[in-house]
């Protein structure tokens, strides 16, 4: 065929080509280096397999270890089964992680720091990260985007006094971030691979692709790469001595490489990173512009190209790449975990390294939670991300199936040195609707084909055949099997020549799951039930089923250079074994979820001889064998008896094959296997594993469900005082709003300024009181909070009315009549209150988007204007830009009476207030504030997820946040957005005591508003984890200094 003939003479160009691309390093050590293939770590080949989760999303340092071993068991393995964690590591898939740093979540002010208190201090992530054997990506901005407040900038910086446009070189600008970045340049330098570590890479910026004003012509913006230089010297000057990360953001800019800098214009990282989303990144799909050109959904992008255009001579990095989408206010309720569902993780993350991809990471592999004021306007509480691991910790089917393709990654050990050997439909399949991209190892010919449809789009089910190359010759495959079958939206890696130990697969027509190589190399393939599967085993004379659940058509067929096996997949796992030493594995999907391989070695790039194989748990967290006993600690299901089964050498002796009867293979004297800590009773398998099953704790959902108590007996205080006229505001609670200059940019239309961070207050509710005499009937007041906020307006206690909000306004404005029953007095003095809801700092160019009042005009009833406004004050958080909490702070609290107070702090005494329920609530416009206690005793043995369930009646009109021990975890707008779930993460909840959980209700219409509070158990699993253990530190009670505030 003419095809072979061809391919066969590109293969061998490519060899040639292996010795051409040049080595880099960084230029201060040779650790870390990277050529036109891959990473190089002590120099040993990597494929960059990473996940994104941010720390301060989950703000309970106990709870880091567990994200991360999931990620360990989870981003190199797929997504149903969780990640197994060995006592030295290495569970079951992912090899590193990446973290954006939040400047603003540590600085509060000025020339202050916090890396010490409560969540702020992340410095166990880098420990936890060397004890799992994960390598780390660091993202520190200063900028980070990642939906948060001002695109993680501090409050303090948003004033205009920094420069009027920001991440740039001016001199102000510059100031502001040197303190910071030196610090956590510091932090890297000293846990980077260079020391001993596991930093692998910093980021410089994130999605900053303004090297050029002309792309083509490469025209430097001198500003932007002024900017970069300035980043990289600091970093470098702290002692950061491993290779520096862009990061792009889209496939159009090309800045910062090398490569593509032919001029030297400067500013270029060590190592060129691509940020691509191919589908929507938002739940809400007009959200999406047209950075992706409006393509039909579920279409793949041409990332080889771009990469060979911008960065030929480096390894081709996706350092942000989609694992989800974010749920704004307008989304659907609970996200949308299907849009980027199982069939997206197929076809798409084997679509990456059908490109030549050599690194990619996953945003987000943990979403978390958007608690306090920590997003933007956009998005609400939960951050989610319909990610693989849930915002309740939960693992999801997506997990299991990104699994799947992680642990074949750790397995191919060559796809980290491969050039593209062609693509094409009808030159490498028998079906021209099958699009094939096919990848050569330039130094041992194993070939890697990834099968798609030619339109991804489409959902057909599809049959071919495959064109290969392999030692034996030009073949076409499968020889025996039907055909290989592509079964709506799904994509599949198939080999030749692919080494496991000291042996080969000449071609296969079935995915390889895993490999362990144990006393006997264990390959596992996995294939949907119903479909047709074919391998060619090298050296192998005679093969036999050892175990038959879910086989079907098997047979062996002799070949010239080994046993070909062709089979039909169902339901269930088949054993086969072969005189050459070789078990294998037949899995279908559902059962490959349940796999795990734990590595006994600290190695990210995990041993294969280092490897046990565990079936069953809902998650494997670590694994140790210590002569005839293995140490297996994880989480399994409540609802039912577990089987669990184990692969593993422990020293037992076995006789090798004889053909027939494989029993001589089997355990030859007795083995223990303990499961957190207890013993379980295990039988040997006629085919060398040991099997078992963990029987569930007496705790189920349900029953956890009837257990937990129903939130009653609240309590009630008045949460809006400051609306009545005879409220003092003289307290520390309240400074002069007086300033007639701004710095800022975006001029308001009436002075004084009244502009929330002119005046040291960047977060969530703000208060403003302004004083007035003379004639008025009636005010304009034109207020900008962010998209989605909303505001209310008392004069002298009197409700004037409120604008609601929506998803698309920042800015909202009304003009609100003086009632008669409002009091205008002429001579004497008049108050005007304004309750406004601040949604967060925009991000990009709208960072310093004002929050506060852009015009506030008195009015007569001829319509023109009265007398001006005399004075104003404005109230935010208590204590500013120097918060009275600093474990919760800085974003935690706004304005409100109540928070400034501590009303929501555990420990606070409401016993002199009056009995009253969210469901009664308020019958006219305003807030109260509500508090119970929730006593809680979880057994422990089991990792619970638990969420609180908000609701109002359709068309209430309110604003409600929920406090949990001080923490506020639940925005709740109904008439904006959907979310009614609020996952809360044990440590901020107490599982074996009294929880103090409070409740804002702000009224925004004369009617008033009522609602409700529940709880929900969304999972329990057996578990070894012990969540929330040791957090007492993170629920600081209520003090004293709070009373200073009212």
């Amino acid at each position: 065929m003419k095809l072979f003939t061809s391919l066969a003479l590109s293969l061998h160009a490519l060899t040639t080509l292996a010795q051409q691309w040049p080595l880099h390093d960084d230029g201060y050590n040779g650790v870390v280096q990277w050529d036109h293939y891959s990473l190089q770590v002590n120099g040993e080949r990597l494929f960059f397999w990473s996940g994104e989760f941010h720390y301060w999303r989950i703000p309970v340092p106990e709870l880091w270890r567990d994200v991360m071993e999931k990620i360990k068991a989870g981003e190199n393995l797929p997504p149903s089964s969780c990640g197994l964690h060995t006592h030295i590591d290495h569970v079951a898939g992912f090899n590193a992680f990446s973290i954006y740093v939040h400047w603003g979540f540590h600085s509060s002010a000025p020339g202050q720091l916090d890396f010490e208190t409560g969540a702020h201090n992340f410095s166990r992530i880098f420990d936890i990260a060397q004890e799992l054997g994960l390598y780390m990506l660091v993202r520190p901005g200063p900028y980070i985007n990642g939906e948060t407040t001002a695109g993680g900038f501090p409050g303090w910086l948003l004033d205009g006094s920094h420069g009027a446009t920001l991440r740039d070189n001016g001199t102000k600008y510059t100031e502001a971030w040197e303190p910071y970045w030196r610090a956590i340049s510091k932090m890297v330098a000293d846990h980077a691979v260079t020391k001993g570590g596991p930093v692998l890479a910093q980021q410089i910026e994130n999605e900053y692709g303004e090297q050029w004003t002309n792309v083509d012509k490469r025209t430097p913006n001198e500003t932007a790469i002024a900017y970069m230089e300035l980043l990289e010297k600091s970093a470098r000057d702290a002692g950061v001595d491993i290779p520096f990360l862009n990061n792009n953001p889209n496939l159009g800019s090309k800045s910062w490489s090398l490569d593509y800098d032919i001029n030297r214009a400067g500013g270029d990282t060590d190592l060129y990173g691509l940020d691509n989303y191919p589908s929507c990144w938002s739940c809400d799909v007009t959200e999406c512009t047209s950075v992706n050109g409006f393509p039909p959904d579920f279409t793949t992008f041409d990332y080889y190209t771009n990469f060979q255009q911008t960065a030929p001579t480096q390894p081709s990095i996706l350092a942000e790449f989609q694992g989800g989408s974010y749920n704004p206010w307008s989304g659907p309720q609970g996200g949308c975990l299907n849009t980027t569902g199982v069939d997206w993780v197929s076809v798409f993350y084997r679509n990456n390294i059908g490109n030549k991809i050599a690194g990619q990471n996953i945003y987000m592999l943990f979403g978390g939670t958007n608690w306090g004021g920590l997003p933007i306007p956009v998005v609400g509480t939960s951050y989610d991300y319909s990610a693989p691991i849930s915002e309740s910790r939960m693992l999801t089917d997506k997990y299991s199936e990104t699994k799947l393709l992680s642990y074949f990654v750790r397995t191919a050990k060559d796809l980290t040195m491969v050039e593209r050997a062609g693509n094409g439909t009808t030159n490498f399949t028998s079906n021209p609707n099958i699009f094939v991209q096919a990848l050569r190892n330039v130094e041992t010919n194993a070939r890697f084909y990834v099968a798609k449809h030619a339109n991804t789009t489409l959902t057909s089910y599809e049959t071919f055949k495959l064109n290969v190359i392999t030692s034996v010759g030009q073949l076409q495959v499968p020889q025996y099997a039907n055909e290989i079958t592509i079964n709506g939206r799904a994509a599949k890696i198939l080999v030749t020549e692919f080494p496991f130990g000291d042996h080969t697969l000449i071609y296969s027509t079935v995915e390889v799951l895993i490999v362990s190589l144990q006393s006997t190399a264990i390959i596992a393939f996995w294939l949907p039930p119903g479909e047709c599967g074919e391998f060619y085993l090298k050296g192998a004379k005679e093969g036999s089923i050892s175990r038959c659940d879910g086989c079907a058509d098997v047979a062996f067929h002799a070949a010239g250079e080994g046993l070909i096996v062709s089979f039909t997949q169902n339901v269930g796992m088949s054993v086969m074994q072969f005189d050459n030493g070789v078990t294998a594995l037949l899995l279908d999907r559902s059962t490959a979820y349940t796999f795990w391989q734990p590595s006994l070695s600290a190695s990210p790039t995990v041993p294969l001889d280092e490897t046990i194989l565990v079936r069953g748990p809902y998650l494997v967290r670590t694994a140790e064998v210590t002569n005839d006993t293995v140490y297996i600690t994880g989480d399994y299901s409540t609802d039912g008896v577990t089987e669990l089964e184990v692969f593993a050498s422990m020293g037992a002796s076995r006789s090798g094959w004889h053909g027939g009867d494989h029993g001589s293979n089997s355990w030859q004297h007795k083995s223990t296997i303990y499961f957190n800590n207890h013993p379980i009773s295990m039988q040997s398998t006629h085919y060398g594993s040991l099997l078992g099953s963990l029987t569930p704790p007496n705790i189920t959902t349900a029953s956890l469900q009837v257990s937990i108590p129903p939130l009653t007996n609240w309590r009630v205080a008045d949460g809006l005082p400051e609306r009545m006229p005879g409220y003092n505001d003289s307290g520390l609670a309240w400074k002069p709003a007086n300033q007639t200059t701004t710095l800022n940019a975006w001029k308001p239309a009436t002075l004084p300024v009244l502009y929330a961070d002119d005046y040291g207050f960047h977060t969530q509710n703000i208060l403003w009181r302004g004083r007035f005499t003379g004639k008025a009937t009636a005010v304009f007041l034109n207020i900008i909070g962010g998209t989605s906020s909303g505001w209310s307006a008392w004069l002298n206690g009197v409700f004037l009315g409120s604008t609601l909000g929506n998803t698309t306004l920042s800015a909202t404005n009304a003009t609100l009549a003086f009632p008669p029953n409002a009091t205008v007095n002429s001579g004497d003095e008049n108050i005007l209150f304004i309750l406004q809801d601040h949604m967060g700092h925009d991000e990009t160019t709208g960072v310093l988007n004002p929050r506060g009042v852009l015009n506030a005009t008195l009015i007569t009833s001829e319509g023109t204007s009265a007398a001006a406004f005399t004075s104003w004050r404005v109230a935010g958080n208590a204590g500013g830009e120097h918060p009275l909490d600093p474990v919760r702070a800085p974003y935690n609290e706004g304005g409100l009476h109540a928070e400034r107070l501590g009303w929501h702090l555990p420990g606070f005494d409401t016993n002199s207030w009056s009995l009253g329920s969210p469901e009664t609530g308020l019958s006219e416009a305003g807030a109260k504030f509500y508090t119970t206690v929730l006593p809680l005793d979880i057994p422990t043995a089991v990792d619970v997820s638990l969420a609180f369930e908000l609701s109002a009646p359709e068309g209430s009109k309110l604003r409600a946040q929920l406090y949990v021990n001080g923490y506020m975890f639940g925005k709740f707008i109904p008439h904006v957005g959907n979310q009614v779930e609020f996952p809360v993460f044990p440590g901020v909840l107490d599982y074996q005591g009294d929880n103090t959980i409070g409740l804002s209700v702000w009224a925004q219409g004369a009617e008033g508003a009522r609602m409700s509070v529940g709880m929900k158990v969304l999972g329990v699993h057996g578990s070894g984890l012990e969540p929330g253990v040791g957090t007492g530190y993170l629920r600081p009670g209520w003090s004293e200094e709070r009373e200073w505030y009212a």
